[in-house]
């Protein structure tokens, strides 16, 4: 009989053949690119390893910028830099624009559906992977969302300047902490779409690149769809380094991410959030976004910045005084 130890070592000794088996086939299946011939890939890459919420800190030192968490900050500041030949940014309702520009005013709820055809799938990536970094933790059951999920904006930014260089989105799990996406949001031009895209990047072992085209609808509504034919369109990409000056980059053309941002008949922002592999569909979420001052209850103040950025003093989502620096990778207590 395997003891715990002995099981403890075959998990991780699958763990890791896991993670080496993706990054082979990115390295021997992805076209190799040179940095300043496509720009468009650039992002942070994850080393082996923990990500969790620390990878915003680690990715701020090592470009000498620092982090701030305005209570006002957005995935986009400016949704007019969606604008494109067959994109009208005026043509969705101002709603959801303002989410896109001011996500950290919003109280998220969440809800998830995963479909049997791709449960075991998920599984294998959540346990194996997931676990192992702290980053991509799908809910694998409807109950690990039952208490909610966490919404923090966080910049990196120039401090001489105050220039926000990028934005991240971090959320996580209420129930246990573990971080569902700790992701990076930019709008970009990439070679085959006439529109701007919005890029999201999940540092892992490398980083996995989400570009995504948006679409307005009639009815006021937002989408941003991934489901792009081929290199240089829409799409998931795994990139790792190939020596100083090039990448490896693999474009996954069966998986797809869909998400339709709309208002429904009673004035409520929601979102619908769809994965899918091979044409079938993997895992469904559902967001609805409620402005934080619509919330009742007084253990969701908005979070204050103090004016060097690095107390936050307020309630966080426990009701329990919460400081920067535990977001960021460290274990520090604000003072009360």
């Amino acid at each position: 009989m395997i003891g715990c130890s002995g099981r403890g070592a075959l998990h991780g000794a699958f763990a890791a053949l896991l993670e080496l088996g993706i990054e082979w086939m990115v390295r021997t299946t992805g076209r190799r690119i040179r940095r300043s011939d496509a720009p468009w890939p650039t992002c942070f890459l994850g080393e082996p390893g923990l990500i969790g919420t620390g990878i915003y800190q680690r990715i701020a030192d090592q470009d000498q910028l620092k982090l701030r968490m305005p209570p006002t900050a957005g995935l986009i500041p400016d949704f007019g830099a969606l604008r494109g030949p067959t994109f009208d940014p005026g043509a969705v309702d101002s709603r959801i624009r303002h989410f896109y520009e001011h996500a950290a005013e919003y109280h998220l709820e969440v809800w998830s559906e995963v479909y049997f055809v791709g449960r075991f799938f998920l599984w294998l990536l959540v346990e194996f992977l997931s676990r192992r970094m702290d980053q991509l933790n799908f809910p694998i059951s409807s109950l690990e969302l039952a208490k909610g999920m966490t919404s923090e904006i966080v910049q990196r930014y120039e401090p001489a300047t105050q220039r926000v260089v990028s934005t991240g989105w971090l959320r996580r799990m209420k129930s246990t902490g573990r971080v569902i996406y700790a992701g990076i949001y930019s709008t970009i031009r990439i070679p085959h779409e006439e529109n701007p895209c919005v890029k999201v990047t999940f540092p892992c072992r490398g980083s996995a690149n989400v570009y995504l085209r948006p679409v307005s609808r009639a009815d006021g509504s937002f989408e941003l769809d991934s489901s792009g034919s081929g290199f240089g369109k829409s799409g998931f990409y795994r990139l790792v380094e190939s020596g100083p000056e090039h990448w490896r980059v693999r474009n996954f053309t069966t998986l797809h991410e869909l998400f339709r941002v709309y208002v429904d008949p009673e004035g409520v922002l929601r979102t619908d959030h769809k994965i899918s592999f091979v044409g079938l569909t993997i895992l469904r979420l559902h967001y609805k976004m409620t402005p934080l001052g619509e919330r009742s209850g007084g253990l969701q103040k908005r979070q204050k910045i103090s004016p060097q950025g690095t107390w936050c003093h307020g309630l966080g989502p426990s009701g329990a005084k919460t400081h920067m620096g535990t977001l960021f990778g460290t274990t520090e207590v604000a003072p009360s």
